[in-house]
């Protein structure tokens, strides 16, 4: 009985394993089928060229995804430059300042933002932002614009990205345990410099992985951003430029272009090129992470 105990576990360790080790190699597959599709296109052109060139006509046979990467980049970084401080302090008041009652009522809210469908948040910038945008912002800095910016998808990601950066802060400050916090009140800090020098110093690995999830979901966000960002296949030098980031792109022309050869090859490439981009800055965030980590402890 105690050897078929055994075996058990053995089996369902080695399951496990198995499981785990498919899920990472779906990735190598997806990345995989996305070269294998792209590569007509790069046949005819090196990355250099698709990379970092301006051009795109692709009737031409060029294609030069360089406004588009920083489109992406563009209006992603605007996005986590808004929603980073809005939310870790909002987290910090959830999990330090507020009341039973409040918490209990923020949590089923922000689970509902997170679960708003993309289009909606794309009507409602298209109905509210572009015209705040179009009116009252672009005025203000002596300028004239459509109201379809980089500055109006930032907006909309922001607060897309809202729930995540919330929830997970706000859970990661809750696992600082509550002797540290005493600890520091016993020495004589404020409840603000406990929270600013032990809390949060404490939570930093897990606000960094807070952060590399919603650089994820707002780097690869279509729908939103595709209805008010303009969708201009130039790089934008300005927040009240337009902009049109990779998954725009792709979701604009990939069902048209089948027929095209050449075109549904470079659209594919920009698929990969996303998951390469988002992937290199796991990697990287995940490097930055076990350094931090490492300083923590």
């Amino acid at each position: 009985m105690q050897n078929l105990r055994v075996i058990k576990e053995k089996w369902v360790g080695r399951l496990m394993g198995g499981l785990t080790v498919f899920t990472g190699l779906m990735v190598l597959a997806v990345a995989l089928g996305l070269y294998l599709k792209a590569r007509p296109v790069l046949a005819m052109k090196s990355w250099g060229e698709l990379l970092f060139s301006r051009a795109w006509y692709p009737f031409k046979g060029e294609f030069g995804f360089y406004p588009f990467i920083m489109g992406s980049l563009w209006v992603t970084a605007l996005a986590l430059l808004i929603a980073i401080p809005l939310c870790l302090l909002a987290a910090i008041y959830l999990s330090e300042y507020a009341s039973k009652y409040v918490r209990e009522l923020a949590r089923p809210l922000i689970d509902l933002l997170a679960g708003i469908p993309s289009v909606v948040y794309g009507v409602w910038g298209v109905l509210f932002i572009v015209p705040l945008v179009r009116n009252t912002i672009a005025p203000l800095l002596g300028t004239t614009s459509t109201g379809y910016t980089t500055l109006a998808g930032g907006i909309v990601l922001a607060i897309m990205v809202f729930p995540i950066l919330i929830h997970i802060t706000w859970e990661v400050l809750g696992t600082v345990p509550q002797e540290i916090k005493e600890a520091s009140l016993a020495l004589g800090a404020t409840p603000w410099q406990t929270i600013k020098y032990v809390v949060v110093r404490k939570s930093l690995p897990g606000i960094l992985a807070a952060v590399v999830l919603a650089f994820s979901r707002a780097f690869g966000e279509t729908m939103a951003v595709l209805m008010v960002a303009g969708n201009v296949a130039k790089a934008p030098a300005s927040v009240l430029d337009p902009c049109y980031p990779l998954p725009a792109l792709i979701a604009n022309n990939y069902g048209e272009m089948l027929s095209i050869p050449l075109y549904d090859s470079a659209i594919l490439l920009a698929s990969l090129i996303l998951l390469l981009v988002v992937l290199l800055f796991n990697i990287l965030a995940r490097i930055v992470l076990v350094r931090m980590e490492r300083r923590v402890q």
